[in-house]
């Protein structure tokens, strides 16, 4: 008789160990899951009737008791059908491989045919055996290609519950499919978006790229025409690549949430998320019931993009704040508190009025002093603080574009993504150590030591600080910025252009 089988339930990118013990005995035909299971757990019964009666198998007609121990954590996920299944099967069939089981983990959803239905959360489960030092974990087959990145573990992906009594009984044997090739995903490529495509935007393609290098927010304005959402767009293709750990950390987000298919195994290019401006505050910093994360957790590791700021609701804007500051956010409730990582780069683009036409060249706006005032309070001095890069975004006129104009001369996002991964190795060697990546990540103390001035210069910055009515958070962030520009023209000082360059950056219309 086995003594215990081993499954996972989770907590949002935790896993907790759960022992599953069933005891048979003689009397009215019953089934009972003990130890606080929720429903899902609870539906389990129904599928193991369904499951065993379409096999070889039965139920057994007996008093059936299922003890998920420990008592003092809830059970939530699907997970529960097959250690269930393998006690009772035991019961009846013995199966011989005993002490292989006591070094596994099994994380199944039984169909009523007896196979295996694909789950979420494998991918931080995998990675949570492997590092409690469990030998083996038994999967869905179609979950196989997302955990086979992970190494110093046993995966066996098994694809109805026939085939792995056969292999504990040494029957059968069970076959993997072939790892995933990490670098023909990595190498994909995407020329649906390209700079060497936008014409003019000179201000804004430099934005663009000092923001990619790295974790630098950004707002652009400007009228309609003049490619504020092509911008947002172009931006993904001129990040850094990914890393096999960036890769691994951002799939399992997307794990928990359900977002990775056997197509599409593992995130293998940085997140850029669009939110539509009717989007709830919980859709952006996650639910707490079911601990699925938000729009602010899918982009981790890059973008979120909001097109049309200004028509999201001012307190949808305002829980924004938090994330921005921790690179977190903390959800607490009486019986639950997660918290989701939310390190990514706020890109903005606004109108500059209810009817656009502000800062157009060819068209008058009609809109008062007063009704431009009420639609830029949705952004608050807080959130003001918190944007690194403020830019107007010129229209493109029509005769802009010309057959017989040469445009060999525009970058393509190829180069311009070369000098981000230059700068970005230049912070990674400076950040050694420090538990920090970026220069937007830095505390007071380390731009205190990173982001030193001369005399001269930090007085003069303090003028154009008072001059501009700043805060002590946007002087930071300035010194923030102005040390990123240094990396992209890998200059080991802070210089007056850097600085002014920063500067210029914080204008925000009246």
């Amino acid at each position: 008789m086995i003594s215990k089988v081993f499954c996972l339930t989770v907590n949002w990118l935790e896993s907790e160990i759960i022992e599953v013990e069933v005891d048979i005995n003689a009397g009215l035909p019953n089934f009972t899951i003990v130890w606080l299971p929720d429903q899902w757990v609870q539906e389990s019964k129904e599928r193991l009737r369904s499951a065993l009666k379409s096999s070889e198998f039965k139920l057994p007609t007996t008093r059936i008791t299922v003890n998920l121990a420990p008592a003092d954590i809830k059970k939530s996920w699907v997970v529960f059908d097959l250690p269930i299944a393998i006690w009772i099967l035991n019961n009846a069939w013995d199966i011989k491989d005993n002490n292989y089981l006591k070094n596994s983990i099994f994380i199944w959803e039984l169909s009523l045919d007896w196979g295996v239905r694909a789950i979420t959360w494998v991918l931080p489960s995998v990675i949570w055996a492997m590092q409690k030092w469990y030998k083996n974990i038994f999967i869905p087959y179609d979950n196989y290609y997302e955990a086979s990145v992970i190494e110093w573990i046993n995966i066996i992906a098994v694809e109805n519950l026939a085939d792995l009594v056969d292999f504990l009984n040494w029957e059968k044997t069970l076959e993997n499919p072939p790892k995933l090739s990490l670098e023909n995903l990595v190498n994909i490529k995407n020329d649906k978006y390209d700079f060497k495509y936008i014409i003019g935007q000179v201000q804004a393609r430099r934005a663009l790229e000092i923001a990619a290098a790295w974790l630098h927010n950004i707002i652009m304005s400007g009228p309609p025409w003049s490619w504020k959402t092509l911008l947002a767009k172009t931006f993904s293709t001129i990040l850094p690549k990914l890393t096999l750990d960036e890769i691994i950390e951002i799939s399992k987000i997307y794990s928990v949430s359900g977002l990775l298919t056997k197509d599409n195994p593992l995130i293998i290019s940085r997140p850029f998320r669009t939110i539509h401006h009717t989007a709830s505050s919980i859709s952006i910093i996650g639910w707490w019931r079911n601990a699925k994360p938000g729009e602010i957790s899918l982009a981790h590791k890059w973008v979120l993009f909001l097109d049309e700021v200004l028509e999201f609701p001012k307190q949808v804007l305002e829980v924004l704040r938090q994330p921005l500051e921790d690179w977190t956010i903390s959800v607490n409730r009486v019986n639950s508190s997660y918290i989701y990582p939310a390190k990514f780069v706020l890109l903005w683009a606004m109108n500059p009025c209810p009817c656009w036409y502000l800062t157009d060249p060819d068209k008058e706006c009609i809109c008062s002093s007063d009704t431009i005032k009420r639609y830029r309070s949705k952004l608050s001095g807080p959130m003001i603080d918190r944007i690194d890069i403020m830019i107007e975004v010129p229209k493109v006129k029509t005769e802009d574009f010309s057959s017989k104009k040469d445009y060999s001369n525009i970058e393509d996002s190829k180069t311009i993504a070369s000098r981000v991964e230059k700068a970005r190795i230049i912070q990674l060697n400076r950040f050694s150590g420090l538990n920090i990546t970026s220069n937007s990540q830095m505390t007071t103390s380390q731009i205190n030591k990173f982001c030193e001035l001369d005399e001269v210069w930090e007085k003069m910055m303090k003028q154009a600080l008072n001059t501009m009515n700043l805060s002590a958070r946007a002087y930071f962030r300035i010194l923030k910025l102005s040390r990123t520009i240094a990396d992209l023209e890998a200059s080991e000082n802070i210089k007056a252009q850097h600085i002014a360059e920063s500067l210029s950056y914080r204008k925000v219309e009246e």
